[in-house]
């Protein structure tokens, strides 16, 4: 086998071209580290263009708040808007007599629940020590 130019070296010179290696490879891979740190690039960005940064949040957020919404469209007939006017006038009246007519049932309702439960025939508990 033919040997290779360079593996006449000495052992020093082949230690230095190692640790010339190793530190190539360490700022490297500081480098990559430092361009993938994006959460350290937002903090930096915004130390030093704060100003920018909430100029910006301010415009996103007013361009949220002011975006045009999609507007839903209602069409309604004539006719059926009668009919709907007047089955709103009925339910209004209907609920109306039903509340009149809750609080007029309402005591008999009590008083039957509270004979339930005391017991029927009259019997009731003294409120005081025998």
């Amino acid at each position: 086998m033919a040997e290779e130019p360079g593996h006449n070296k000495s052992i020093d010179e082949l230690t230095a071209e190692i640790a010339a290696s190793r530190e190539r490879m360490a700022r490297d891979l500081r480098g990559l580290h430092y361009e993938l740190d994006f959460a350290g690039k937002l903090r930096r960005s915004f130390r030093k263009q704060t100003v920018s940064w909430l100029t910006a949040a301010a415009a996103v957020g007013a361009l949220i708040a002011f975006a045009p919404m999609r507007k839903k469209k209602i069409y309604i007939d004539a006719k059926s808007g009668k009919k709907t006017k007047k089955r709103l006038v009925e339910t209004g009246f209907a609920l109306g007599a039903l509340k009149i007519a809750a609080g007029l049932v309402r005591p008999v309702i009590i008083e039957f629940v509270k004979n339930r439960l005391i017991g029927s025939g009259g019997h009731t508990r003294p409120l005081g020590k025998e």
